[in-house]
């Protein structure tokens, strides 16, 4: 096992990195920004060195000098977390140029499995089914609008290198198409350095359920249930569950099987999720894979009690998985709901709830300043239940205990979602927020407070 890890990150993943690794016995050296020098996160690591002021690109972005101070520090491995170098092929190579260790899976794999049209490729030729789209990548507008006529209107316009939501247009019409592949492009080179694009066939409003999987470096793979992460806004995600209320036992088999061929395909290994699209006829379709940690990895965590990053490490230094898929089982009901800052600020005054079956994934502290240099994503409120209605009843609870005073936040937002009828009755899509958050705001306007 190693003796110590470098963690490339910030925010809550970083001091739930932290935490594993002091279970494990594993010191941690962190690298945090100008912004970040008061954080939990710094506090906690045994070790902590600026490696730059609060940009990200000087920053957390700064692949020199993470593999410097690594190096410097005498770490073994590297644990990106998620976001800023976690699926970055060439971060990863250098690391293993450096004889580091990068907690993940290699770059070649992170290589092919972030360019999304090799992906999806792959995927076509192990038999895992695709959202019907271009055969390559696509070049100009004027090839996306002949590509968008031979599949079909409308049409979802995609970085190859994209993700978390960023280089993704819609386009319903002809009309639609030039603007839609340009801004796509332009934000896939902001975000990424890559404008490489390609089109699917856009599915309306289906279920977006990803399956967690772990597969160790001897070819074991098995996969940990699924996660309904529909309820998202412009492509980002606002709460998650597990499981997925109306997925069936077979279908929910059928999808974790296919799940592992598509890793086993990629000769995968580490910890990661294959994502779906799920249309309203059952039919399931393969969008992306995430060569890392998730966000919201702890829903899981919490129906299957395996610790996820735990088994990452253990992973990456070459132990054979202690699971089998006989072992794995789902247990009760787990919903994670996002807390996101809506302004920067300091905090003033913090209480975050407790109790049974209520868990708080959260870097904030009273006098803690919130950067408005990173994301928005402030705490993870997780709660857990025998069933789905004890999990929603809950969560309520939980978000009625929240208090966060000194910056405005989504909470009354999200406690109020909560009593949507689409969300009781579990029967929302991604087209949720678009469909739903007039109302809800309505409702917040009209002064149905939270308690």
């Amino acid at each position: 096992m190693f003796k110590r890890i470098l963690i490339a990150n910030r925010g809550e993943i970083a001091l739930r990195i932290i935490r594993c690794c002091r279970e494990m016995n594993i010191e941690t050296v962190i690298v945090y920004s100008t912004a970040d020098k008061n954080s939990l996160a710094v506090m906690a690591a045994d070790r902590a060195v600026c490696i730059g002021p609060a940009k990200a690109s000087d920053s957390y972005l700064n692949e020199n000098a993470i593999i410097e101070t690594a190096l410097l520090t005498e770490c073994e491995a590297v644990h990106p977390g998620y976001g800023f170098l976690s699926e970055n092929a060439a971060f990863a190579r250098k690391c293993e140029e450096n004889n580091l260790i990068f907690i993940g899976p290699s770059a070649d794999i992170i290589s092919s499995m972030g360019d999304k049209q090799s992906a999806r490729q792959l995927m076509i030729e192990c038999g895992v089914p695709v959202v019907p789209g271009s055969d390559g990548l696509v070049a100009t507008a004027e090839e996306a609008a002949h590509i968008a006529e031979r599949i079909g209107y409308p049409v979802l316009i995609k970085a190859s290198a994209g993700g978390g939501g960023k280089g993704m247009r819609k386009a319903f019409s002809r009309e639609d198409i030039e603007n839609a592949f340009e801004t796509a492009k332009s934000e896939a080179v902001a975000a990424f350095g890559n404008g490489d694009m390609y089109i699917e066939k856009l599915v309306l409003n289906p279920r977006h359920i990803e399956i967690q999987i772990l597969a160790d470096k001897y070819g074991n793979t098995i996969y940990l249930g699924e996660r309904d992460c529909s309820i998202q806004r412009n492509n980002q995600k606002l709460l998650e569950e597990a499981p997925c209320a109306r997925l069936g036992k077979d279908k929910r088999m059928v999808m974790g099987e296919t799940a592992v061929r598509a890793a086993k395909a990629a000769g995968y290994y580490s910890a990661g999720t294959v994502e779906f699209v799920v249309n309203e006829q059952g039919d399931y379709y393969f969008i992306e894979m995430n060569t890392r940690i998730q966000v919201e990895h702890p829903v899981t965590e919490q129906v299957t009690g395996i610790d996820l990053i735990k088994e990452q490490i253990r992973i990456a230094a070459g132990m054979k998985l202690g699971i089998t898929q006989e072992d794995t089982f789902v247990k009760g009901h787990a919903i994670e709901c996002r807390i996101n800052a809506a302004t920067p600020g300091v905090i003033k005054f913090l209480h975050f709830p407790d109790g049974y079956g209520v868990r708080v994934e959260s870097h904030l502290f009273e006098g803690y300043e919130v950067s408005p240099y990173y994301d928005s994503m402030i705490a993870k409120i997780i709660v857990t239940g025998s069933s789905r209605l004890e999990a929603v009843r809950r969560l309520r609870r939980a978000l009625e205990e929240l208090i966060v005073e000194g910056i405005k936040t989504n909470r009354e937002f999200m406690h109020l979602l909560t009593y949507h009828k689409d969300f009781i009755r579990g029967s929302y899509n991604t087209g949720f927020w678009e469909k739903n958050h007039t109302e809800i705001e309505k409702w917040l306007k009209e002064g149905i407070a939270v308690k």
